[in-house]
């Protein structure tokens, strides 16, 4: 995931020119979070969508052994992973008008990246443990609660990412 304090050292030239122009860096830093705001997104969304074959494979598997009373919690995970991929590729960027303002409070863009980072750590055991179903021998009754429990957390903190972003902006 992208560390929004790096882009001040991946400048370009015509940009550190720029930014000599009154009232231009506010407007460059503000598109420096946007663009991390949206790779962040991104890079969770990319590894929940990469983990889906893996759970249509357990689908599969599931009519396969005649088990299609557990396939309507498979679909239901299949169904809310959807919606939750939907909803970190489509968000817009920077929250609209959270980041409209040059002053923002640098302690909360600390706390939002450090959020991220733990969504991040969240997402991708989720991933793990979908990509782990195609190979599980246990029981339905055991590994479906598992990864309903890690899907409920990765939209609760996805939602308290958005509220400390609610807390970027002027009435913060």
């Amino acid at each position: 995931m992208t560390n929004p304090s790096r882009h001040a050292h991946d400048r370009n030239w015509l940009e550190n020119i720029a930014l000599k122009i009154p009232g231009f860096k506010g407007y460059l830093e503000k598109e420096y979070r946007r663009e991390s705001d949206y790779l962040a997104r991104k890079a969770l969304a990319d590894r929940l969508q990469r983990a889906k074959p893996a759970l249509d494979s357990y689908m599969r598997n599931l009519m396969d052994a005649g088990q299609l009373d557990s396939l309507t919690q498979v679909e239901r995970i299949r169904t809310r992973l959807d919606g939750l991929i939907n909803q970190l590729r489509s968000d817009v960027r920077g929250y609209s008008g959270i980041f409209d303002f040059v002053k923002v409070r640098e302690d909360l863009l600390e706390q939002v990246y450090e959020h991220d980072m733990s969504l991040l750590d969240d997402v991708n055991a989720l991933g793990d443990s979908l990509d782990a179903l195609s190979a599980s021998s246990a029981p339905v009754t055991e590994t479906l609660p598992t990864v309903m429990k890690q899907l409920d957390e990765v939209e609760r903190l996805y939602a308290r990412r958005g509220d400390l972003l609610k807390g970027l902006g002027p009435d913060a």
